[in-house]
């Protein structure tokens, strides 16, 4: 019992690797408890993955190798459906399959979803499923209205654990709607005074 991402994530040779640099303690003191604790998505985790444009994902093959895959849509195509599910509309792309073929054989995934603005960013372990286009009202609630990509399947992804990362080394980038939403107010500001100044009556200052 405890936090269920540390559960996943800290191996006995990740704990032996924290022993030796000494960060040990400080983890072990969010371990053990009475009950469980980040998995399950709240508010802010839910708030944080409905506002993401992209994200990354890691799968792993019959290799062994991991293979990490960026994802995008517009603003919120990632959905919450409850508090242990999310899913998203798999757009085409360039037809490799890997993603899609190592999850036939192994369903666990991990996803990254970082806010570079803002410096934030959330860890995610889950496992994964595909649902046809045939599979009716789900994959209903997945579809962008109005963003012309064509579907090929999508993903359903049942949350095992997650963790908020800290902010060091995250160099901010903005989008260019960042960039257009910063610059609006000068724009606007802008278009009024030269509004003002075609105003002005010839020679006069």
């Amino acid at each position: 019992m405890g936090h269920k991402y540390q559960e996943l994530a800290f191996t006995e040779r990740v704990r032996a690797e924290q022993t030796t640099m000494g960060s040990r303690a400080t983890y072990a003191r969010r371990e053990g408890g009475d009950a469980d604790v980040n998995d399950r998505l709240g508010p802010s985790e839910a708030d944080f993955i409905g506002r993401r444009d992209s994200f990354y994902m890691a799968t792993v093959g019959e290799t062994g190798w991991p293979y990490i895959q960026h994802r995008g849509g517009p603003e919120g195509f990632v959905r919450i459906l409850d508090e242990k599910t999310l899913g998203f509309a798999d757009f085409a792309g360039n037809r490799q399959y890997i993603s899609v073929g190592n999850l036939a054989g192994d369903d666990r995934v991990s996803l990254f979803f970082m806010d570079y603005a803002n410096r934030t960013r959330l860890k995610l372990l889950g496992r994964a499923r595909t649902i046809g286009r045939d599979d009716g009202d789900v994959i209903d609630t997945l579809v962008m209205p109005g963003y012309k990509a064509r579907v090929e399947r999508g993903l359903l992804i049942t949350v095992e654990a997650f963790d908020w990362n800290c902010s060091q080394h995250i160099t901010p980038r903005f989008t260019a709607a960042d960039v257009e939403h910063a610059v609006a107010p000068l724009r606007q500001r802008l278009a009024e005074l030269e509004a003002l100044l075609g105003a002005t009556p010839t020679g006069r200052r």
